[in-house]
């Protein structure tokens, strides 16, 4: 069990500069965590180099980006990309000519999911397939980046893959139940996880969400020799996520999302990166505040830990600054309703009993139960609901600065990092936006 180590103090000033270089491994996909590190690296001065999961051919098969795709994918990210596919996974691997695993659940009904079992043999083919395929491209990608960063430059990769969900129907109307199911449409996180389906999916986020940093760590190894023996620094973080600390009932409190079934994958992710730590390898994981993004729009409820973060803005930064946020806010609510209400409501959810009695760091994460995934959904589509555009929410203001300073903490600590696991909390981010360092975020 990884020890609780929130950041306290705000990390000093990198040694990164103008013409050093910021590598995402994982593609960019709208707005979310890492565009906080790619506007914090390009307000230094840093060169963006992002990488691609490819995309699948009419046949199934993995392709680099074709030109049209590559030049929207370069645009949105506003920098090159080295264009080798890194998809990593097994759902899609085929093997002696057997259906893949995404195949083969194409015929599963929603009556019969849980008898499907796949035996730990299929598995574990099918993954070392998806393995030595990831870890090839890879190595191909290195190659490029060899050839594109020169020596005595300092280097930060940002790992930013992430997921692992099996690609399927099924798959996915199993997850709305279990994520957005409420009465006869409830499904308990604990039967899924235990099920057939479950015990893939466990394997795939592991693979998705935490193996593939180890193997950037090693495939990178005479990559990092050779910066280091020209006088740069390598450096590696990763987002993670492990429950955060915000304001409930006037004080700071650890709390999680309910349920998080990726959460096991993270906590493999921080045990790989204290592994290579211990060795002398700078690599940490950062474990981030809840946002709200397109790739968490499947749990609904996440975003309810996101408004608190306008208290901790207040007693952090000052009432200046929280003034100007909260105007912005209120400007989304409808007429009648206060930013004051939606925070009221917001607490009562975080401080019910039914959470307390559920919510555990020992023994996190947490599967849900059907009382509280009803009361989660009642408070979300309640929050929801005193906006006067669902398309203008706040959660997706307070996003928006969560994303910036969280990429702005974890560039700058990631030059001297203190750990190889760190949490960001709502009460770091309302003292950046209190220092100079935060400027521009708000």
């Amino acid at each position: 069990m990884t020890n609780y180590r929130p950041m306290a103090e705000l990390p000093e000033a990198s040694g990164y500069k103008a013409g050093d270089y910021l590598v995402l491994v994982g593609e960019l996909f709208g707005r979310g965590y890492a565009n906080g590190l790619v506007e914090e690296a390009r307000r230094i001065g840093m060169n963006v180099i992002g990488t691609t999961m490819g995309r699948r051919g009419g046949d199934g098969e993995l392709r680099p980006l074709n030109a049209y795709e590559l030049a929207e994918a370069e645009a949105l990210l506003g920098a090159q990309i080295v264009n080798v596919p890194l998809e990593a996974g097994f759902d899609m691997e085929t093997i002696d000519g057997q259906a893949s695993i995404a195949d083969q659940l194409k015929s599963v009904r929603s009556d019969t999911w849980d008898q499907i079992r796949f035996s730990d043999a299929s598995i574990e083919s099918a993954s070392r397939a998806g393995t030595l395929r990831f870890r090839k491209n890879l190595s191909q990608v290195v190659s490029e980046l060899e050839k594109i960063i020169p020596a005595g430059s300092n280097v930060l990769f940002s790992y930013v893959m992430a997921g692992g969900f099996p690609r399927s129907r099924i798959f996915m109307l199993l997850l709305n139940r279990v994520f957005k199911g409420t009465g006869d449409k409830y499904l308990s996180s604990r039967l899924l996880w235990e099920s057939g389906i479950g015990r893939l999916c466990e394997a795939s986020f592991n693979e998705v969400s935490a193996d593939t940093f180890r193997y950037l760590l090693e495939e990178t190894s005479s990559f990092r020799d050779r910066i280091a023996g020209s006088g740069g620094r390598v450096r590696y973080t990763a987002y993670g996520y492990h429950g955060s600390s915000v304001l409930v009932g006037g004080e700071y409190r650890w709390q999680s999302y309910i349920p998080y079934m990726p959460g096991w994958a993270k906590m493999r992710l921080e045990d790989i990166a204290e592994e290579a730590f211990n060795k002398g390898i700078m690599a940490s994981v950062y474990n981030c505040p809840e946002i709200q993004t397109n790739s968490s729009a499947l749990f609904l409820g996440v975003e309810i830990s996101l408004y608190p973060l306008l208290d901790a803005i207040r007693r952090e930064a000052g009432e200046q600054t929280a003034t100007k946020v909260e105007a912005c806010c209120q400007a989304m609510l409808k007429p009648g309703e206060t930013v004051a209400h939606l925070l009221e409501r917001a607490d009562s959810y975080l401080s019910s009993p039914i959470l307390g009695q559920i919510i555990d760091f020992t023994t996190w994460p947490q599967h849900n139960s059907r009382e509280q995934a009803e009361l989660m959904l009642a408070s979300s589509s309640e929050l929801m609901g005193m906006h006067t555009d669902q398309k203008q929410l706040i959660c997706a203001e307070l996003s928006r600065i969560v994303f910036l300073s969280t990429g702005r903490l974890m560039l700058h600590a990631s030059w001297k990092p203190a750990a190889p696991v760190i949490w960001l909390n709502h009460d770091i981010i309302g003292r950046l936006l209190a220092d100079s360092r935060g400027e521009g975020i708000v």
